[in-house]
């Protein structure tokens, strides 16, 4: 008795459509993608042990240079009229203060936005009296409530 071979059938599948979603998802997520702004004074942070998630939204940033310059930034929504449209946007509001008028410029941040978290970003070069009159100033103007954001310190 011969037993007869089933005839295998080939099959084509045709990868073009499988290729142009590949590319408008590519494409849909790089113009839909909210990159991080550039920092506008870059600072060498402290390494600590600790590990606290931050918020991505609502922060105060109260940045401390080497040179013990002091900013604040922060994120304000604006209205915008774009033709017969009034759309909210984003903008970044940049100030340099002191160590005497950074608590006066965390309090006009909060007026825009009372649910803003305050993060002070220190230099680990900058000196011990410019964090030392920011906290006093803090303390003055009742905001008790801040995050020291430093580098996570890599066990070996």
């Amino acid at each position: 008795m011969k037993i007869k071979k089933k005839r295998r059938i080939n099959i084509l599948i045709d990868m073009t459509p499988m290729v142009d979603i590949a590319f408008l998802l590519l494409i849909f997520y790089m113009a839909t993608t909210q990159f991080k702004p550039p920092e506008k004074k870059s600072v060498d942070l402290p390494s600590s042990h600790s590990q606290v998630s931050l918020p991505d939204k609502d922060i105060i940033n109260v940045t401390v240079t080497s040179d013990d310059s002091i900013f604040v930034d922060y994120i304000i929504k604006e209205k915008v009229n774009i033709g017969d449209r009034v759309i909210t946007k984003p903008f970044r509001k940049y100030r340099e203060a002191t160590t005497s008028t950074v608590g006066y410029e965390i309090n006009d941040a909060r007026m825009t936005n009372p649910r803003a978290f305050l993060v002070i970003k220190a230099d680990r070069e900058s000196s011990y009296g410019a964090m030392e009159g920011i906290m006093e100033t803090l303390q003055e103007q009742h905001l008790t409530r801040f995050q020291i954001i430093t580098s996570l310190e890599q066990d070996l």
